[in-house]
């Protein structure tokens, strides 16, 4: 998860630069706004995309789900940010989709409220304490009931290839999640992904680092500069246990960036580096994902 030191090095740089205003996150929901800060890339397939349902012992969750237009593929788990389910993150599921994927991004918050559960990526007092208070409904027991019924569901679809792994990418306090799913379901998930991710390996004995043994997929963990100044051991950490695993795996700390990098309507946006790692994650996807 996020935790108190995430939230303080968001609201320094944001100071910093330019934050998106509510008025700026609200247009970004029509297509042409948004489309504007989607990194360009090689893209090839033609996608379909709709919002989604999906049941869960606690609830119905809203979701993104997005594929190639013609015929089966490897699926794709993604868990945003603190900030949610938005157009950024259906944007991203799209762009992943045309590279040859069937991709469900979800709402993590639904239990509370659907999305949109923020109307901005600016961390004042009032949207700090409403972030933490949905993430606070959030635990290891959550994503495993979450996993259980969003894997079925895409192992549903007709344009999911089940003879094939499938990945998951998550963003932030989304991270943390994708170690979860992985060792909850050792034989589905072939890949993971991690950008910014929160509290991946630390001393505490429910450390996700701790799961890497159970698991048998490929690890992408894009870390942040800053995650990495306030805490350098949990590379070391992460590093030590894939390898321990046996499981291939890439470690990388991005250097000049800062927590919540990679998003696209992030206040600390880097474009540069996110075009990085979006080349490691279709490598480690295309890889793994057989």
């Amino acid at each position: 998860m996020c935790d108190n030191d995430d939230f303080d090095r968001m609201i320094q740089y944001q100071r910093r630069g330019t934050a998106l205003s509510r008025r700026a996150f609200g247009a970004l929901s029509v297509g042409a706004g948004l489309m504007s800060l989607v990194p360009t890339g090689a893209y090839a397939a033609a996608t379909t995309g709709a919002d989604v349902t999906i049941t869960t012992p606690d609830g119905t969750c809203d979701a993104y789900f997005v594929h190639p237009a013609k015929g089966k593929h490897p699926a794709v788990l993604i868990w945003p940010d603190i900030f949610g389910l938005r157009p950024a993150f259906n944007q991203m599921a799209t762009r992943l989709a045309e590279s040859g994927y069937s991709v469900l991004v979800v709402n993590p918050f639904y239990r509370i409220k659907k999305a949109p559960t923020s109307t901005t990526t600016t961390f004042d007092a009032t949207t700090r304490a409403q972030l933490t208070g949905m993430m606070g409904s959030l635990s290891p027991k959550t994503v495993a009931t979450d996993a259980a019924a969003f894997i079925p569901w895409l192992d549903s679809q007709p344009s999911v290839d089940k003879k094939k792994k499938m990945g998951t990418t998550g963003y932030c306090m989304g991270g943390p999640f994708t170690l979860r799913v992985a060792a909850q379901f050792p034989d589905r998930v072939g890949a993971i992904a991690t950008f910014h991710g929160a509290a991946l390996a630390n001393a505490s004995p429910d450390s996700p680092h701790l799961l890497v043994p159970k698991m048998k997929a490929s690890a992408l963990i894009a870390i942040a500069a800053s995650d990495d100044m306030s805490d350098p051991k949990a590379k070391d950490l992460l590093e030590a246990a894939f390898t321990s695993a046996g499981l291939p795996h890439e470690v990388q700390v991005y250097e000049g960036t800062k927590h919540g990098w990679c998003p696209t309507d992030s206040a600390v946006y880097d474009h540069d580096s996110a075009e990085k790692a979006w080349s490691r994650l279709l490598f480690w996807f295309n890889k793994s994902l057989v």
